[in-house]
């Protein structure tokens, strides 16, 4: 069963706490959400306000969800009316994923090898004897 998710994020206002803003209509968005189709809902507090997550089956139920007057009601009450709301679909806020992500490669200064001072090579000269030949000649 495949669930479509949607996100309302509402940041706290200057006056009001988005925190105030749940306490006021949760109740009437849940009820709402439970009579039009919802599947699965979740709130969560933040630092920086709330954020209700909604899962439908179908697409068309978040747009009749969405449309009602209850919500729409809601949503034009958030604290900050300019700035503070989010609706996007998805999971959203920090809903993670589930695998930790990978470590990207180094960029930058990191990513090059250190350079090397070059090598250096002696050479050692040998003093002796002239080879000698089987005959017991000295090559010369």
């Amino acid at each position: 069963m495949e669930l479509h998710w949607w996100s309302i994020e509402v940041f706290d206002g200057p006056l009001a706490s988005a925190a105030s803003w749940q306490d006021t209509h949760a109740n009437a968005i849940v009820e709402a959400a439970i009579s039009h189709g919802a599947y699965e809902w979740e709130w969560h507090r933040h630092s920086w306000g709330v954020l209700f997550e909604i899962a439908f089956r179908a697409e068309t139920r978040w747009t009749t969800f969405r449309d009602l007057p209850v919500v729409r009601a809601a949503l034009d009450a958030v604290p900050d009316p300019v700035n503070g709301l989010l609706i996007y679909p998805g999971r959203g806020g920090s809903s993670g994923r589930v695998q930790p992500r990978r470590p990207r490669p180094i960029a930058g200064a990191g990513a090059a090898p250190l350079p090397a001072e070059p090598l250096q090579e002696s050479v050692r000269l040998l003093t002796g004897e002239p080879p000698v030949t089987e005959a017991g000649v000295t090559a010369a």
